[in-house]
């Protein structure tokens, strides 16, 4: 056996000891059939019965190669790579409250709108992810987890997808969003746990105050990174269609609080960014796992490299079987 050969499930090599018994079993069956054979008499006059003396062993040996090819394959040969793989796997519990309310409409990120572009960058920012669980907490006039803490980054992504504006009661509900949060991270044990709240406006609904939450997880060690979405005073915002079904836009004034987010960052530890473009954005997420420590979720240690080398074993039982039954069909064929 070679020195980087290893078998995951060694035991079915122990079938290979049965192997005789098909030789056994195929010559008991040739002493019961009848001492003329014949093979169909197209089928004879273009194979002479010489060829055939000789290939008529082949049968059995075809089957015990199959068997033994399968039961290697069952026992999963593997090739150990030189390299060793860390075990050791770091990363960061984060959740990430996200506003719904209606002005996450505002079209001062055009030609897409504010909750277009969050999703965008928010989507990005988790393919980026390796070992960061993330969770996510949506709200409005109320606030709702979406999706649990979880390494699971493609059915984050088509959660996230799936968003929309007007589904949630309306309004701005600060203080219950960041409560939500924190409740998802109350019981983690990651040495990193972290709130991101990406909203577009001020608090105006809800039943816990933003201080109240910023208070909660002060007493929890849990930063809250704030991100505010948008310019701020008077920006275009949907107001309808034409009668060409193209969207009507009209300056409307959409009170924000950058105060209250600055108090809210400062009183966790954490920091407040503002975005005013995709860009911004973009940057203001980087900039929250920069200044994050990393803790490992899970101890491991070293471990061989495994890869997987049971396919071609498996082809190769599978050939050998078929040629064994297109012979025993075709050119082999015999009547007793």
């Amino acid at each position: 056996m070679l020195p980087d050969l290893a078998f995951h499930s060694p035991h079915y090599l122990w079938g290979l000891l049965l192997i005789p018994l098909l030789f056994v079993w195929s010559w008991w069956e040739k002493r019961r059939r009848a001492v003329l054979r014949f093979s169909a008499a197209h089928v004879f006059t273009r194979h002479p019965r010489g060829v055939r003396v000789y290939l008529l062993p082949l049968l059995p040996l075809l089957r015990a190669a199959a068997v033994a090819a399968a039961l290697v394959a069952l026992a999963r040969p593997q090739t150990r790579d030189t390299r060793v793989r860390d075990l050791n796997v770091e990363g960061i519990d984060i959740v990430v409250a996200l506003d719904l309310s209606t002005s996450m409409e505002a079209g001062d990120f055009r030609p897409q709108n504010r909750l277009h572009v969050a999703k965008e960058v928010l989507s990005e920012f988790i393919s980026n992810r390796v070992n960061d669980r993330i969770g996510l907490v949506v709200f409005a006039g109320a606030a709702y987890t979406q999706a649990p803490l979880t390494l699971d980054y493609g059915v984050l992504k088509e959660v996230l997808r799936q968003l929309r504006t007007r589904v949630l009661e309306d309004g701005t509900a600060i203080g219950d969003a960041l409560a939500t949060a924190l409740n998802r991270l109350r019981d983690s044990d990651a040495k990193s746990r972290v709130v991101v709240l990406i909203t577009d406006g001020d608090n105006n609904a809800g039943k816990i105050s933003p201080l109240d939450s910023a208070g909660m997880a002060r007493s929890l060690h849990i930063p809250i990174y704030t991100i505010l979405v948008g310019k701020g005073g008077k920006v275009p915002f949907p107001q309808g269609t034409d009668l060409f079904g193209n969207t009507v836009w009209r300056e409307t004034e959409i009170p924000i609080n950058p105060e209250l987010l600055q108090d809210i960052a400062d009183s966790t530890g954490g920091e407040y960014y503002r975005a005013t473009d995709p860009e911004g954005l973009k940057q203001g997420l980087q900039k929250v796992l920069d200044s994050l420590e990393r803790s490992k979720l899970m101890e491991g240690g070293a471990s061989a490299n495994y890869r997987e080398d049971y396919h071609p074993y498996l082809l190769l039982a599978f050939g050998f079987a078929v040629l064994e039954l297109f012979l025993r069909s075709t050119f082999l064929r015999v009547s007793p």
